[in-house]
């Protein structure tokens, strides 16, 4: 599960932004993880949760938002969200797809307490 790794980095992440603020908590963590970045959301919530009592996020709230895949079409230039893994142009039917959107997952907001 890959995903207790991202939650360690995630933490790391909150801990180095915390202390660089001169915070006492992290009390709001929110991400944003794309559809097609690999991530489990439930996952990463479950690992970052085992992660959560021996550190500053221990009372941190952490919200996942679900990217979904937003795409160019290089035939008609077309900015289209997929909603489902099917590559094709919802305008024109073309495969010739640019994806800008939904492979990643960004650490969106950070709220901490002082």
């Amino acid at each position: 599960m890959h995903e207790l790794s991202i939650a360690q980095n995630l933490m790391a992440l909150c801990e180095k932004n915390a202390r660089e603020n001169n915070a006492k908590s992290v009390k709001k963590i929110e991400i944003k993880i794309g559809r097609l970045s690999g991530v489990e959301p439930h996952y990463l919530e479950s690992a970052f949760s085992v992660l959560q009592p021996d550190s500053i996020c221990k009372d941190a709230v952490l919200l996942c938002h679900l990217q979904e895949i937003v795409v160019v079409c290089n035939d008609c230039g077309a900015k289209s969200e997929l909603s489902k893994n099917e590559f094709l142009c919802p305008k024109c039917g073309s495969a010739e797809l640019k994806v800008i959107d939904g492979e990643d997952m960004y650490l969106m907001r950070l709220e901490l307490g002082f």
